[in-house]
């Protein structure tokens, strides 16, 4: 018999007839839809867990040696920070800008401070405080 000659509906009438009722049903459109999203929550699970790992063991961005430390960072602009960065016995105070590192100052190496940052009386930062150390007093 020849596809030419009959067409596909000679070709479907010849098979066997568990091929006509899988051809005839079709791919289930709520089961490939499941795969999908199957597949979609592991992946995003697994980056999940990728970054948990990461964050517990402490694996740092850009590969750090034991020479240099970031101490501590504030943003001073939309894109400009002050970095102090602990370099052997010594604290450099750096800024840094888009495409620019600048020396600002050398201090002897210290200890951070453990107080947090003045917070504006009446702000909202000010109030989520007071009721974050209430909370701990009890």
């Amino acid at each position: 018999m020849s596809f030419a000659r009959h067409g596909i509906t000679g070709l479907l009438t010849s098979a066997p007839a568990p091929v006509l009722a899988q051809v005839a049903e079709g791919p289930s459109a709520a089961g490939s839809l499941l795969q999908v999203f199957v597949g979609l929550v592991a992946v995003l699970a697994l980056i999940v867990a990728t970054a948990w790992i990461a964050k517990r063991f402490g694996v740092m961005r850009g590969g750090s040696s034991g020479v240099l430390q970031v101490v501590s960072s504030t943003a001073v602009g939309t894109r400009e920070r002050v970095v102090v960065v602990e370099v052997g016995e010594s604290w450099l105070v750096v800024g840094v800008a888009p495409g620019s590192v600048n020396a600002l100052m050398t201090l002897p190496r210290g200890t951070a401070p453990a107080t947090p940052a003045a917070i504006v009386p009446g702000s909202f930062a000010a109030r989520l405080q007071q009721l974050i150390e209430k909370r701990r007093e009890k």
